[in-house]
């Protein structure tokens, strides 16, 4: 008698293992690393939208780390007006399977996952490539991943000033609450996108527009900041790669890929191609090519999501949830 068995992780499961700030940062640091030693695959994400009148889409990601012997495929709902239902705007389930033969090993809630992978891609970012005291954070959008990204941010350089803003006021009114009560410190909630952004020396754009809509202006950066753009659709104005001293992409693969993101109207206009990249993320976090070089260098660091990301932080959370008791098994099959 043969018997399989997944194990399975809630959201509620999860949510008991109180994961530190540390310990996001940390998976997804080897994660990274995994995949500048060239030791993880990750397919381009693929996109389903089932009906176009339901102002959403999936997004299936796959990918593989080598030393977590585990393949990966997550696949996450985007679905902007969730919140008129009372749900998040992005519930996703990890499945992970053994690479060798194929067999399913876990089921994971995801919906957290992204958001805090998310957060730590961005804040593993500015680590490297932004100044080296940055003082002001803006940050557009409020969405969950936006939650992460600035908690993880703050983690990291415990800022001066954090000013936030998205397009309803009683959700960035929400989140600006939210923050001040767990970060300890003022947020500065502004009216408009330039009052957010001008002159922050870490620019952060985690906006959800229905279409590409060029708002963020060229100006507003000042020499010396890192940009961070990764709205499923493009703020950027076209102009607004001149004068950006160097490129980073999270992988390469996922700008050659789909329709959306921050800068494809740029490489569908022929403004930038693969060639005017300096460098992946994980290239950096391997100690493979240098992040920020000089003070005065402006950067911008584009990602749009790495599966490995996803599978590094679900094999921490499973491993932690094992050592306290928290998984449930299911039963897979069962051959006589």
């Amino acid at each position: 008698m043969s018997r399989m068995e997944i194990e399975y992780l809630g959201k509620p499961e999860i949510d008991a293992l109180a994961l530190t700030n540390d310990e996001i940062l940390n998976a997804i640091e080897q994660g990274l690393i995994a995949a500048g030693q060239g030791k993880t695959v990750i397919e381009p994400r693929m996109h389903l939208t089932p009906d176009p009148s339901f102002d959403g889409h999936f997004n299936v990601l796959r990918g593989y780390v080598e030393p977590l012997n585990y393949a990966g495929v997550k696949v996450v709902g985007d679905f902007v007006d969730n919140y008129k239902h009372g749900l998040p705007s992005e519930l996703a389930l990890l499945n992970l399977f053994c690479p060798r033969t194929g067999a399913p090993k876990a089921v994971i809630d995801a919906a957290g996952i992204t958001d805090m992978r998310t957060g730590a891609l961005t804040a593993l970012g500015a680590k490297w490539l932004g100044p080296k005291n940055p003082k002001v954070l803006g940050h557009l959008g409020a969405r969950g991943t936006s939650y992460w990204n600035v908690r993880l941010l703050d983690h990291l350089f415990d800022f001066e000033e954090i000013r936030v803003h998205s397009r309803r006021p009683e959700s960035r009114n929400a989140f600006a609450e939210k923050l001040t009560q767990d970060l300890g410190k003022k947020i500065t909630v502004t009216e408009d996108w330039e009052s957010c952004l001008k002159s922050a020396d870490i620019m952060i754009e985690a906006t959800r527009l229905n279409e590409p809509t060029p708002k963020f202006d060229r100006s507003w950066v000042k020499k010396g900041s890192l940009v961070i753009p990764y709205g499923t659709m493009s703020t950027l104005p076209l102009d607004f790669v001149e004068g950006i001293d160097k490129f980073v992409m999270d992988d390469l693969g996922q700008m050659r890929a789909g329709h959306l993101g921050a800068l494809r109207p740029h490489i569908d206009a022929g403004l930038i191609s693969e060639e005017n990249f300096y460098a992946e993320i994980g290239e950096i976090a391997a100690g493979l090519k240098p992040g920020r070089e000089h003070e005065d260098e402006t950067i911008l660091f584009w990602h749009r999501g790495m599966s490995t990301g996803d599978i590094a932080l679900g094999a921490a959370i499973l491993e932690k949830a094992r050592a306290r008791g928290n998984v449930q098994n299911l039963l897979y099959r069962e051959d006589q």
